[in-house]
């Protein structure tokens, strides 16, 4: 069966850029349904864009890459297609906007979209084998225990990276990318919760706190929470994509306060009282608690010298920790590093070596941020590949 091109991969990118290439258009994925990444994201309610994103919101090998696509199909231009298709959403914080209802708004949108397309989709499939032929592309199919040969024209990679396995993520981009000679950045888990050894923080699970975390000189200001394996929250997930591995981080607990002017004020309305229980007014009872223990809080106030105090607040705001590693691809919601942009034009995501090779989203080495800036960049990614695409035909 001849097609004008195949996307491999039904996710967010590539649901994107069937309703824009024209022509025959064919997607085909592995998962029993599609969009399956989308619908479980943002606890179910899909942090669809940011009103933000910008391309200093993304890691990449080349930061200039993003800058074309990103430009050209804006995260104004989403939100009027969401707005069209009457779905229902707010603002959340710091611009990321989540539909009211569900995630599966966003996903029947797409399809809509892309059936007015006239795109096809078939998903419970399994890839067999791609090739290069003279004319375009080969691809092979299983479905249903029945072979299907096909080609196509323009091939779209659309696959994704490797977090969250149980979702179906696999290497299949990459291991395409090194069959037809390109590329590939070193990848690792972005987004991602830290570990430590020993249950250091097991004692408080589920504490929260709103810090500034700063590694490799990149600060985030956002909330931490303490986890039975280590550290997660919005906080952490972003610094996590900055940090090396073995790097200590930096938390500062009071980020927008002056910690030392504070408890030094309270030496004289609060002066007799135990220094423990004067720090407990500032952390929620367990990470006070902490502190006490691991800092031997001792002796009233009253008695603690300026120099002290500003020892004390030197731990609150510097405190550094050193990850043992990270959660890895488990339960990291990014892949970081990827098929290396110098293979791709940065206007059409064509592949400068392989005519009519596409590659959109997460597959490449373009990486953004937590808060709907990796959503907004498989919808321009998407969307440059498609009318690329269309144009050609």
């Amino acid at each position: 069966m001849q097609y004008d091109t195949i996307i491999l991969g039904a996710g967010a990118a590539g649901l994107m850029c069937a309703a824009h290439t024209g022509g025959r258009t064919l997607v085909l994925d592995h998962a029993k349904a599609p969009g399956e990444k989308i619908r479980i994201s943002g606890g179910g309610r899909c942090n669809f864009t940011n009103m933000y994103a910008g391309p200093e919101n993304f890691l990449s090998q080349n930061p200039h890459f993003c800058k074309s696509a990103l430009s050209r199909y804006t995260q104004w231009d989403f939100i009027e297609m969401v707005n069209r298709h009457g779905i229902a959403h707010h603002e959340k914080t710091l611009g990321q906007l989540f539909c009211d209802n569900s995630a599966k708004d966003i996903i029947q949108m797409l399809l809509t979209e892309m059936k007015n397309a006239g795109a096809e989709l078939r998903v419970n499939i399994r890839m067999k084998s791609v090739a290069k032929t003279e004319s375009g592309f080969s691809v092979q199919i299983e479905q249903d225990g029945k072979t299907s040969d096909l080609t196509t024209t323009n091939l779209v990679v659309a696959t994704g990276g490797k977090s969250i396995p149980k979702m179906g993520a696999t290497g299949f981009a990459y291991e395409l990318a090194t069959q037809f000679g390109l590329k590939v950045t070193d990848t690792r888990a972005g987004l991602v919760p830290f570990t430590f050894p020993e249950g250091r923080f097991k004692p408080l699970a589920g504490v929260a706190h709103p810090v500034r975390i700063t590694s490799n000189n990149t600060s985030f200001e956002e909330a931490m929470l303490f986890t039975h394996r280590g550290l997660s929250g919005p906080a952490v997930l972003q610094i996590s994509s900055y940090w090396s591995e073995g790097e200590p981080v930096t938390v500062n607990f009071f980020p927008n306060s002056d910690f030392f002017a504070d408890i030094r004020a309270k030496k004289k309305t609060d002066g007799r009282r135990n220094l423990s229980t004067v720090v407990a007014h500032f952390f929620p009872g367990r990470l006070a608690e902490f502190f006490s223990e691991t800092l031997q809080l001792k002796g009233n106030l009253a008695d603690q010298s300026d120099a002290a105090l500003m020892q004390l607040a030197e731990a609150f705001t510097s405190w550094q920790v050193t990850p043992s590693g990270t959660e890895g691809y488990r339960t990291a919601e990014v892949t970081l590093g990827g098929i290396d942009t110098d293979e791709l034009s940065s206007k059409t995501m064509e592949t400068k070596s392989v005519p009519g090779l596409y590659v959109i989203g997460e597959a490449m080495d373009v990486t953004g941020w937590l808060g709907g800036y990796n959503f907004q960049w498989a919808w321009s990614s998407g969307f440059a590949a498609g009318t690329a695409i269309k144009a050609k035909l």
